[in-house]
């Protein structure tokens, strides 16, 4: 039983992660109605840009965290401007080859400024674990790193919920998301609207490239976000892409269906049990979990 619990903490706490990941995706697509799959690559960079700042500059690691999501609100920002602004009114397609395109761009840079040798990503946390349960020589342990992830996933579906709900740019959101025609006409600015959704999906990749990292479930290399990014664009659909509660369920869910299979079925089958997952949710329910069907008049 005690087994079986640590692989449940284990799969949510990698689910959380998944979650935050999520999160970014189903923002982005949920206003701009837009797949952004350099996503992944900008959690490879501020991971990136929080780890020079801890091991070169040997700052503290808060710091390191505030700097990589500066750096990937940032990098967001000019993305959207300069790659995916211009293509407002293009296809689904052209975006999305966009997309690609900026992801193997993002690669190769990070491969030329760091090389691909992978490295350790230096611990934020102790790592010193924390008994929750003892039976005999049998312990149920959580590291502070892990708390810390759980926690941080909790905590910004939370204000990402309040945010969207409750703020005048959340609720420009929410009307860009509707219909940008109309929101343009009541005065929004879309622009600027759809900036501030990559601004807020690129912070959100940052503190997950650097909780992805540190709880090692990944070394630190210029293919760092690319699995990651796209099991979370996964747990995303699986959710119900657009819906902020869905994403983080939907990253839980898939946190814990990956490790259980490791731990009981076969290591090497469980990214096919994540992807298969994919497929019955797309047959079943498309519109994911805790998706809504989407009329559109013709």
């Amino acid at each position: 039983m005690i087994t079986f619990l640590s692989h449940v903490i284990k799969g949510v706490n990698l689910g959380s992660v998944y979650a935050v990941i999520a999160l970014g995706y189903t923002m982005v697509y949920g206003i701009a109605k837009m797949l952004n799959f350099a996503h992944g690559d900008v959690i490879m960079v501020g991971a990136y840009v929080a780890f020079c700042i801890m091991y070169y500059l040997g700052i503290n690691p808060v710091i390191g965290i505030f700097g990589a999501v500066i750096a990937c609100t940032i990098l967001g920002m000019l993305i959207e401007r300069l790659a995916y602004k211009p293509l407002r009114q293009a296809t689904s397609l052209a975006v999305l080859i966009t997309a690609i395109g900026m992801s193997y761009f993002l690669q190769n840079m990070a491969q030329l400024i760091w090389t691909s040798n992978p490295k350790s990503f230096p611990s934020i946390l102790p790592d010193s674990p924390i008994v929750l349960y003892e039976n005999g020589a049998q312990q149920l342990t959580m590291t502070p790193i892990n708390i810390l992830t759980i926690v941080s996933c909790i905590v910004i579906m939370i204000a990402l919920t309040l945010f969207i709900s409750k703020t005048k740019i959340g609720k420009a959101m929410r009307c860009v998301s509707e219909d940008k025609g109309a929101a343009e006409l009541m005065g929004i600015n879309v622009n600027l609207t759809i900036s501030i959704t990559f601004a807020i999906g690129s912070a959100l990749a940052a503190i997950a490239g650097v909780l992805l990292c540190s709880s090692g479930y990944a070394n630190l290399s210029p293919t760092t976000g690319s699995m990651p990014g796209i099991k979370a664009f996964t747990a995303a659909v699986f959710g119900g892409i657009g819906s902020i509660p869905g994403a983080m369920l939907g990253g839980i869910l898939l946190g814990l269906i990956e490790i259980l299979g490791k731990a009981y079925v076969s290591n090497e089958l469980a990214d096919a049990f994540v992807f298969a997952v994919l497929i019955v949710v797309l047959l079943v329910k498309p519109t994911g979990l805790l998706g809504k069907k989407v009329h559109e008049k013709v």
